[in-house]
């Protein structure tokens, strides 16, 4: 070999260790195994939150008279303060425990007419849906209920308080049989009383207590009666206020309307069309749809106000939007948020952006601008700590601690920020103006 092809050898061979070298202090080429320290892989299936676990505390931790029960479909969470948490449940439901899954025919499910043979519960899905069902939680008027009270539910513990290691602080029980149907826990960030309004779409009403429980204050709507005038609603579902005390309901499951109330309650204005017939449970025939036409509903379903602009922002839950106004109902904007998408709740946090739950859709929570631009969401469907099925309201508190009722999964769930997390990624302190704690 040419002394000129020996010196091209040699720097070929010198390339060729340089480079291995190189690549094994980068990682790129694999040598002897060690013990490594990896980055965070955490799927991310609580976004930038960790779950609380054992938040609340079980049924029979805080009565122990209630053995063998659980909680029932949970429609409403909201933190008055890190010790102060309520929720709302319709009712109990016992505990399902072990046992094997049953094979069972359904019949007339074919497309012939013929029985199938199914497993219930299905292999990877929950043993129950809390809310929906003959035998789930009551309160759906269009479900035909064959549950019996004491055997497949008790209506007990529908409204209480809990702090933040989940124990007992407020029972609300003295009023169980005046509720329903309680769908919204809610306190105006604009009320220095920190009245405590129930939405009981069930009753057509809404109850104003002192935030003690003790005392029932106001009621708007007529209890026991449905309608679309001055004094009643059909099944309201939400409520969001401006600084002097006007305030506004969605209104709701039924109606297809935003009801305008000035701050003692005094009916001022009422605006929507339906898209959609609660009696028929059909489109309405000769309104377009995919979508709508602005000013119609299917499902109003949340609602919050804007403080600066006056804005009123409203989930049209079925219509698969939001639906923008200003203050007397003139239309405004639309939000098309895709054709899967059903946000149940609404909440402007103090840094004015729009947060979102998807309680069926997609499952997701979501933050917005207030041009409707998504920022970012997060969420995973699923039973076990963390997962998420049915968000119906959220809440956070003064710690930044999130909290959720769930309505399919039957529960409460306690959300704290992981160490490091994005401040931009976690929900921002719901608005307290009036008070703080």
């Amino acid at each position: 070999m040419s002394k000129k092809a020996w010196t091209v050898l040699a720097v070929a061979v010198g390339v060729i260790v340089l480079a291995y070298m190189f690549a094994s202090r980068s990682g790129m080429v694999e040598g002897p195994i060690q013990a490594q320290s990896h980055v965070d892989s955490d799927q991310q299936v609580s976004g930038p939150y960790e779950v609380v676990k054992d938040w609340p505390k079980p049924l029979a931790t805080l009565w122990p008279e209630e053995k063998g029960w659980t909680w029932g479909s949970t429609q409403a969470v909201y933190a008055q303060n890190p010790n102060r948490v309520f929720i709302s449940q319709r009712g109990e439901l016992p505990i399902i425990e072990g046992g094997k899954p049953l094979n069972v025919e359904v019949p007339g499910i074919g497309v012939d007419g013929r029985g199938i043979w199914l497993t219930v519960p299905m292999p990877g899905v929950p043993p129950r849906n809390a809310s929906v069902g003959p035998t789930a939680s009551p309160g759906e008027p269009h479900v035909e209920f064959v549950a019996q009270e004491g055997r497949d539910f008790r209506w007990k513990h529908l409204v209480f308080a809990v702090d933040a290691e989940g124990n007992l602080v407020d029972d609300w029980s003295q009023w169980d049989s005046k509720f329903k149907r309680v769908h919204k826990v809610l306190i105006s960030p604009y009320d220095p009383e920190k009245r405590v309004w129930i939405v009981d779409d069930g009753n057509h009403a809404i109850y104003v207590f002192s935030n003690d429980g003790k005392q029932l204050l106001q009621t708007l709507g007529t209890p026991g009666e449905r309608g679309s005038d001055d004094k009643h609603f059909n099944r309201q579902t939400d409520i969001a206020w401006l600084p002097d005390g006007t305030f506004f309901v969605s209104d709701g499951y039924e109606n297809t309307r935003v009801v305008k109330f000035d701050k003692d309650g005094k009916y001022v204005t009422a605006w929507g069309k339906p898209s959609w017939d609660w009696r028929t449970r059909k489109d309405v025939p000769g309104v377009p749809q995919n979508p709508p036409p602005p000013n119609y509903f299917h499902t109003v379903h949340g609602i919050q106000a804007d403080p600066v602009t006056k804005r009123v922002f409203v989930s049209d839950r079925e219509n698969h939007r939001i639906q923008v106004f200003d203050e007397n109902g003139k239309f405004l904007d639309v939000w098309p948020l895709g054709e899967y998408a059903a946000v149940y709740h609404l909440l402007m946090t103090e840094d004015r952006n729009l947060w979102m739950s998807d309680g069926h859709g997609t499952w997701k929570i979501y933050k917005y601008n207030l041009d409707g631009k998504m920022l970012y969401s997060w969420g995973t469907w699923g039973p076990r700590p963390g997962e998420l099925w049915g968000v119906h309201e959220i809440s956070t508190d003064q710690d930044g601690n999130l909290f959720v009722g769930e309505v399919f999964n039957g529960r409460a769930q306690k959300f704290r920020p992981k160490a490091g997390a994005d401040p931009s990624q976690l929900m921002g302190k719901q608005m307290r103006v009036a008070w703080q704690n």
